[in-house]
Parts: structure tokens; sequence; C-alpha cells
């Protein structure tokens, strides 16, 4: 596959390692000889290190395919997550280092989330695109704020904190990428 190609939620062999891709930047070319470049981070499956590397746009790169099952999130403790097969109902557990980037997401009646298997073990799991989350903590709503103006941080029920528009108040959901963390709109 080409590095163009690449995508969140891949697990590529990088020199005999199985590393899952958790966030891809693309940098354009700042010359018309350069070429674009792919900006990988992800996680040695087998290690838990964090992993970084730059890839050309037409450059190949080998993935590997793991079983793929939907799964719900049940519940967080001290240092772990459990989630549940929704087909066969078995519990998968996942330490909660593994997980810094998507627990900011994690909702219990979240939809959609793909955990990554092998050996009947859970490696990762992909976040749907968007989530819905309820704005906990914000400043005072104005009436008069079109909704092309300035924007206020908001806490969001996970302790996700992003750009909201200023006519937005506590206790009202909103839609929010996974892939950016920004907010998209009001549901």
């Amino acid at each position: 596959m080409k590095a163009s190609d690449l995508k969140k939620g891949l697990v590529l062999d990088i020199d005999g390692r199985n590393i899952l891709i958790k966030g891809l930047d693309v940098q354009s070319p700042s010359s018309r000889s350069g070429s674009t470049l792919y900006k990988v981070r992800g996680l040695d499956l087998v290690t838990r290190q964090k992993y970084e590397n730059r890839f050309k746009g037409d450059e190949v790169v080998q993935t590997v395919d793991y079983g793929r099952r939907g799964v719900q999130f049940l519940f967080q403790d001290s240092d772990s997550c459990t989630f549940m097969d929704k087909e066969t109902f078995e519990q998968y557990m996942l330490n909660i280092e593994d997980l810094q980037e998507e627990l900011l997401y994690l909702t219990e009646e979240l939809e959609g989330i793909v955990a990554m298997t092998a050996d009947d073990n859970i490696l990762g799991i992909e976040l749907p695109t968007t989530v819905v989350l309820e704005i906990t903590d914000t400043a005072p709503g104005m009436k008069a704020a079109s909704a092309s103006s300035r924007t206020k941080p908001a806490t969001l029920s996970t302790g996700l904190v992003v750009q909201v528009p200023e006519y937005l108040t506590t206790g009202e959901h909103i839609k929010v990428n996974t892939g950016t963390g920004e907010y998209i709109s009001r549901v």
C-alpha cells in the first residue's frame, strides 16, 4: 500500500514490528520539486512504545490484516477499560496508558467502536469519526453572538476541552471530530 493511502486504525509492518496508526498528518511540499510527506504517529502493539515516522506519498508500506470486531465500552476502573464484543459478549480489557487519546471520546453509550483483534486478544480500538458529547462547563452563552463569530473553550463530559461558538451553553450536546478534536456542530 502506498503511504498516500494510509489512514488511522491501520496496522503497519515496519521491520517486523506491528504499528497501529493512531494519527496521521499530511505535510504538503513547500517547493515544486518536493513531495508530500505523511507523518505517522502510532503504537507498537507488542512493546506498547510510541512510534513516529515520515513517509513520502509514493513510498510503499506493508500493512497487516487483523480481525475487526464491533465492541461496546462498558466501564473504566483505576488502570484499565473494559469492552464487550457485541456478537459473542466476550469481555476484553485494555490498559488506560494505551487509550490516552481515545479516553477523551469514550462514553458508555458510544456506538461504532471497532476493536482490532488477533488470537482472541484486543490490540487496540478505533473510534467512530464523530462523537456526541455534552458541554459540562463553559462561559455563559451570548444571545447576540452570531454563528460565525468568535469561539470560547468548553469542557465536555469526558474532560475534553474544545473551542465552540460563543452562543453555546452548558448542558448542550455537540458533535466532535475524533480525528482532530474539533467542534463540528450542535446536536
